[in-house]
């Protein structure tokens, strides 16, 4: 009796502990085919976005990150031509983003790493959608493509490509230029607001700052061998294409391609035939244009 009472109370001991190493399993999210909207909860904010979702039982999911000071709709008519080709896609607004951001989390609490956690929930979400058939990619602009970036660095097992348009790879250098450690050698001495910065209507806080001094995402795309897919323009006055050549140069990532494009400024979209025959058999067969 005294051997079965010890048996059983061994058995519910490693029941328990799976249940706490395992945690509650994920309710599969069931989306309709069309626009839809969605809400996406994690440390204790909410992402407000669309899924677009097409009538195939099985899809790939993409999802659009915006650039600084953007929007969830910044991408809505790509997503609305790679629906059409049966190509699930997730946009959103990140959270502190700007005056178009339902989320009330303050621009001053947002940092390149805030971002990165809605990033990384989008991720999850879009593992848990129903007829998701396993290939997700990342597609984003300027500062949403640096995020792309550092979630890709970050859960690479779950991500199987990136479209990235002049990604803001230079934000290190910018940040460092505008305070440099010579002028500002201590966090601390850093200012706690950076007021409407570049005249956008954004206040920064210290630590978005902080986020963007320290940045380091060159050392560590050797690592993401997936497709990485850049587009950038050679007169873009925001974002210097030598960033996107470094990237897809020999220290950057080793399976990439840069497209780039005269008189294709910054803020500029893939056309409607660069989608079609570029992006869509990316997406779909993994290859990079030739």
């Amino acid at each position: 009796m005294k051997a079965r009472t010890l048996a059983l109370c061994g058995l519910a001991a490693m029941l328990s502990l799976c249940l706490f190493a395992c945690g509650p399993k994920e309710e599969p999210v069931k989306l309709e085919a069309g626009t839809t909207p969605i809400t996406v909860e994690h440390h204790e904010r909410t992402i407000y976005g669309d899924a677009y979702i097409p009538e195939a039982e099985r899809f790939p999911v993409v999802i659009m990150s915006h650039g600084f000071n953007g929007y969830k709709d910044d991408f809505k008519g790509i997503a609305e031509q790679l629906l059409e080709a049966d190509i699930a896609s997730l946009t959103f607004t990140f959270c502190g983003s700007g005056s178009r951001d339902p989320s009330g989390f303050k621009t001053t609490d947002m940092t390149l790493y805030t971002e990165r956690e809605d990033l990384v929930a989008l991720i999850d979400y879009a593992k848990r959608i129903e007829g998701f058939n396993g290939t997700l990619y990342l597609f984003g602009g300027s500062q949403g493509g640096m995020i792309s970036a550092l979630a890709a660095e970050e859960r690479g097992e779950d991500v199987d490509g990136m479209i990235l348009l002049y990604p803001a790879f230079g934000i290190h250098d910018d940040w460092n230029n505008m305070y440099p450690a010579s002028a500002y050698p201590t966090d601390d001495s850093l200012p706690e607001t950076v007021k409407n910065f570049n005249g956008w209507g954004v206040d920064l806080g210290k630590n978005f700052i902080i986020s963007a001094r320290n940045v380091d995402v060159f050392s560590h795309m050797k690592n993401f061998t997936k497709p990485v897919l850049i587009f950038h323009g050679d007169n873009d006055a925001v974002v210097n294409i030598k960033y996107s050549k470094q990237a897809t140069g020999e220290n950057g990532y080793p399976n990439s391609k840069l497209l780039e494009f005269a008189n294709f400024v910054h803020g500029a979209q893939p056309s409607q035939a660069d989608v079609e025959e570029k992006l869509v058999p990316l997406i779909k067969a993994g290859k990079l244009p030739e």
